[in-house]
C-alpha cells in the first residue's frame, strides 16, 4: 500500500502528542495535517479531502464524540478515536457515534499505524469491489447511465422513459458498447423483431439520447451492418 496517496488529519488539543503523531505518520509516508480543535479541523476539511481522521475525545468546546456524530450526518470518512479513558462504556460511545476504531491512551505508535493501515486497506478493497460492480451493472455514455438490472435510463438525475423494446435494444448495445451489432443479432436477441422494426426503435432511442438525432453522437449506424453505441 502506497501511503503517499493518503492524507490524514490529526485533531488533538495536546500539542505535544499531536506533533508526535504527525511526525510519526509522516515518517511512515503519509501526508498529515494537524488541528488543535474541531473548529480548526473544520477549516482544514473545507479545503482538503482527507482519507482518515484521528480524533481525540476530550477537547475543549466541541469534544470528539460530538464532532464525529455531526460528521456522520454527511460523511463516511473513517475516524479513529483517541482517549485517555479506556473504559468499555467510552469505547462503546465512540462506536455508537460512528467511529471506525478506538485507541485508548497511552498507545504504541506502531499499534496506531497498524489500525490505520487496516482501515485503509479495507476501504481500498471496498472501493475496488464497488467500482468493479459498478462497471458490471451500469453502462455510461455521455451524461447518460443505463442500469442493466432494472433497464432504467437516466441523464444526470432525470429518468428517461424507455419502452420494453427500446430497453432491450439499448441493453444489447450497452453490453457490446464500442462494437458494431448487426440488425440480425438485435432482431434475434430482442425476440425476432424484423429489421424494419429495429430501425424504427433505433430512431426512437436516438430522439431520447441525441442532441441531433440526424447526426448522432452516441448511437451511430455502421453501413451495411447495424449499429454501435459509443461512450
Amino acid at each position: 500500500m502506497n501511503n503517499l496517496n493518503y492524507k490524514i488529519l490529526v485533531i488533538d488539543d495536546d500539542s505535544r502528542l499531536r506533533v508526535l503523531i504527525g511526525r510519526f505518520l509522516e515518517e511512515n509516508g503519509f501526508f498529515v495535517l494537524l488541528a488543535k480543535d474541531t473548529s480548526e479541523a473544520k477549516l482544514l476539511m473545507a479545503v482538503n479531502q482527507f482519507d482518515l481522521l484521528i480524533v481525540d475525545v476530550m477537547m475543549p468546546n466541541q469534544n470528539g464524540l460530538e464532532f464525529t456524530k455531526d460528521l456522520r450526518l454527511n460523511s463516511n470518512i473513517p475516524v479513529i478515536m483517541l482517549t485517555a479513558r479506556g473504559e468499555q462504556d467510552d469505547r462503546i460511545k465512540g462506536l455508537e457515534v460512528g467511529a471506525d476504531d478506538y485507541l485508548p491512551k497511552p498507545f504504541e505508535p506502531k499499534e496506531l499505524l497498524l489500525r490505520i493501515n487496516n482501515i485503509l486497506k479495507r476501504i481500498s478493497s471496498n472501493k475496488i469491489s464497488f467500482e468493479k460492480n459498478d462497471r458490471l451493472n451500469l453502462c455510461k455514455f455521455g451524461d447518460f447511465i443505463f442500469n442493466f438490472q432494472d433497464s432504467r435510463l437516466n441523464k444526470d438525475q432525470s429518468f428517461i422513459h424507455l419502452t420494453e423494446s427500446e430497453a432491450k435494444i439499448l441493453k444489447i448495445l450497452c453490453q457490446e458498447q464500442g462494437k458494431s451489432v448487426s440488425r440480425e443479432k438485435l432482431s434475434k436477441l430482442c425476440g425476432e423483431i424484423d429489421d424494419r422494426s429495429i430501425d424504427v426503435q433505433i430512431t426512437r432511442i436516438r430522439r431520447k439520447i441525441e442532441v441531433n438525432p440526424k447526426k448522432p453522437q452516441f448511437l451511430q449506424t455502421v453501413r451495411n451492418h447495424g449499429y454501435i453505441l459509443y461512450k
